[in-house]
């Protein structure tokens, strides 16, 4: 045992990564080297050509320090210290160290002549040296010089664009086609389905991908073929990017993952460089997936919203892409995935079946789906008796996995910003009213009046909604501002899949309720209702423009998901006055309705908004106990009761056999059992309380 899991061990041991080195140091010191030798010559030295009458009175002078005679007729005169401003004039001060001029003479017989006669006049005391001369190596030395430096600094250069070292090689101008797609080895993947919490239809149907690559022989032998690829389309933070490395994951094969702007490149052509490099390394490791991320980058309709150029650009990466996705060219074995949360915007040609032959929704998650997404990120949590993870799940409609991972994060903050050992359920709830409606404004300066006002107008939400059937049921009412709000009112929404004309109208009833409190209780009305007139009005033209529950304009819908680039009303003028009445008939009637409830329960509102005003936080308690119990059960209880009745049954089978089993065992064994169960409860209390 003992050696397999030292086996294991090592198997498992990260592999440990050489650092590259980094040559960019060399580079420059190359590049300064030729450059220093290119400006400073010569060891260093300025030289000057002069003609022969120039030299022959330089020398006559007794400025001449040394010659050197070459074979090709030509000298090269050094000059004296104390005579270089003699010779270089304005010049000497950027002479080098040995400052020298050459001259070209006749013959080396007429030079003899007149050095020979110098020296005998003394004019000349230096010396005379005779050198042969080749220019090849020194020409081809000075004229390749500047290419080097310059072939050099570009490479230098093309590097610090190209970003440097990258993953497999330099990733610089030389391989900007190469497709930047992260590769996951077959093995390396741990990501199962069982890490993705809810989304059971989505993982249904991705499952069959998963049989596919397990076993082709399976569905080839009945003549079918395996799928070209799948879209995954939904909101974001849905746990589309998950669902993907799951199934990479559970079918245990090689994982491309790339994102569809990493497609686009400021050089023309690469993006289809890039998408048949890609091609290329998924069929060389067939089978495999390949995942590309916000598809929609790349993947949007050709023709639609043409710009200088860079719309051509996207456009042949796009064919590049429905060209290896099913051309001429053969995939076997390789699978795309794709995910985007705006599949409205996609081309045509790309989601036909042959491509894409499936599109799977990974939709927002449902109650029960949001408890077991509580329950992943709740694990490591340092959690007290007082978290309900349904009423979370109930509190939380419409939010993600993201989102509700933010919750948890958040509620852990915001218990140790409170010194707490574990979180709470208040700090759960504290959490989901900071990500919904922002940062508690305690510091803002207020009037009695004008909390008065907030209170009523709170007070007045809280009245409509209790004494309606179909509205929404409270949780708290707060007069503290949060974000851009003086006041909230936080309910419990109810999640449903149809919605009928009575729910919609019981909604907009209470949403009035606020603005209905203000003018019944202070006999003015305030801009403290503009955030629920915008709900209302939105509400109503939805409902009569789209959803035909008008009476004058029944079973009408005046909306096409088709016409998005439509800039042209679908109605004539006489409809569209006919809509706005009846958007304004349909609103009166709900004020009205807010009105005649607020009178008829105004003791109750008055007392509802001083409860405000004193304690500034009123939880659905306080409103029980003044207008007494809500006389309807809300639609999330329900499912949760039906959902405890079902787990239930499905475990009593269960317990009924372990009892069978129990009831067979020797008397010995039974008395054993009891007295170990009875030790167990001993030391875990809690036990009890939940078997119970």
């Amino acid at each position: 045992m003992n050696e397999g899991s030292n086996n294991n061990n090592n198997n498992n041991k990260p592999k440990i990564n050489v650092p590259r080195p980094n040559l960019t140091w060399l580079y420059v010191l190359i590049a300064l080297v030729f450059g220093w030798l290119w400006f400073t010559g010569d060891e260093g030295s300025a030289t000057k050509e002069v003609n022969y009458t120039e030299f022959k009175e330089m020398v006559s002078k007794g400025y001449a320090d040394k010659i050197i005679a070459y074979d090709n007729n030509t000298l090269e005169v050094f000059i004296k210290p104390d005579h270089i401003v003699d010779v270089f004039k304005k010049d000497a001060e950027k002479v080098g160290r040995s400052p020298a001029v050459t001259v070209r003479i006749g013959s080396m017989e007429s030079f003899d002549k007149f050095i020979n006669e110098q020296q005998d006049n003394g004019n000349f005391t230096g010396s005379i040296q005779y050198e042969e001369k080749s220019e090849y190596f020194g020409m081809l030395f000075w004229n390749l010089l500047p290419i080097v430096f310059f072939i050099v600094l570009w490479i230098f250069l093309m590097r610090r664009m190209g970003g440097g070292a990258g993953a497999g090689g330099a990733s610089n101008v030389f391989n900007v086609g190469r497709s930047k797609a992260q590769l996951f080895e077959k093995g390396t993947n741990r990501i199962t389905f069982k890490d993705v919490a809810g989304q059971a239809a989505a993982k249904q149907e991705v499952q069959e991908i998963v049989d596919f690559l397990k076993q082709p022989q399976k569905y080839t032998e009945l003549g079918g073929k395996i799928p070209k690829g799948a879209l995954l389309v939904g909101p974001p933070g849905t746990g589309k990017t998950l669902l993907a490395k799951a199934v990479a994951g559970e079918a245990d094969v090689p994982f491309f993952s790339i994102s569809g702007s990493d497609f686009v490149e400021m050089f023309v052509g690469v993006g289809a460089s890039r998408v048949r490099d890609l091609f290329r390394q998924a069929k060389e490791k067939a089978p495999c997936i390949i995942f590309i991320d916000e598809i929609d980058a790349v993947g949007r309709a050709r023709g639609k919203n043409p710009s200088m150029g860079g719309n051509d650009e996207r456009e042949n990466t796009l064919n590049q892409l429905l060209t290896e996705m099913d051309g001429f060219g053969s995939n076997s074995g390789v699978i795309i995935l794709a995910a985007t949360n705006r599949v409205d915007i996609l081309d045509k040609a790309l989601l036909r079946a042959g491509r894409f032959d499936r599109q799977i929704y990974v939709d927002l998650p449902d109650l029960n789906e949001r408890k077991e997404v509580f329950g992943v990120h709740l694990r490591p949590l340092k959690l007290d008796d007082t978290v309900d993870v349904d009423l979370l799940a109930r509190q939380t409609p419409g939010f993600s996995g993201a989102d509700i991972a933010n919750v948890c994060n958040e509620a852990a903050l915001i218990a140790a910003r409170h010194q707490k050992k574990s979180v709470g359920k208040d700090d759960f709830l504290a959490a989901i009213d900071r990500i919904v409606g922002g940062l508690e404004k305690k510091t803002k300066v207020m009037t009695a009046a004008e909390k008065r006002s907030i209170a009523l107008h709170e007070a007045g939400h809280a009245t409509i909604s209790w004494f309606l059937e179909h509205a929404n049921p409270l949780i708290k009412v707060t007069i503290v501002p949060r974000g851009r709000a003086l006041g909230a009112a936080w309910y419990l929404p109810e999640e449903r899949q149809i919605t009928t004309k009575e729910q919609m109208l019981d909604e907009m009833c209470a949403t009035l309720g606020g603005r209905a409190a203000e003018e019944l209780f202070i006999g003015h009305i305030s801009t403290g209702a503009m955030n629920d007139l915008e709900r209302v009005t939105k509400q109503a033209y939805g409902m009569i423009a789209y959803a035909g529950m008008s009476d004058k304009l029944p079973n009408l819908c005046y909306y096409s998901s088709t016409d998005e680039y439509s800039f042209t009303k679908p109605y004539s003028e006489r409809t569209a006055e006919m809509i706005d009445r009846e958007v304004q008939n349909m609103i009166s009637e709900q004020y009205t309705r807010a009105k005649e409830l607020l009178k008829e329960h105004s003791e109750g509102h008055n007392q509802l908004a001083q409860l405000l005003i004193e304690r500034e936080v009123i939880f659905a308690e306080d409103v029980e106990r003044i207008f007494g119990k809500r006389p309807w059960t809300s639609r999330s209880e329900e499912i949760m009761a039906e959902t405890k009745t079902i787990e239930a049954e499905e475990e009593a089978p269960k317990q009924l056999g372990a009892d069978k089993e129990t009831a067979e065992l020797p008397t010995d064994e039974k008395e054993g059992n009891g007295k170990e169960e009875a030790a167990d409860n001993k030391e875990n209390p809690t036990a009890d309380k939940t078997q119970e």
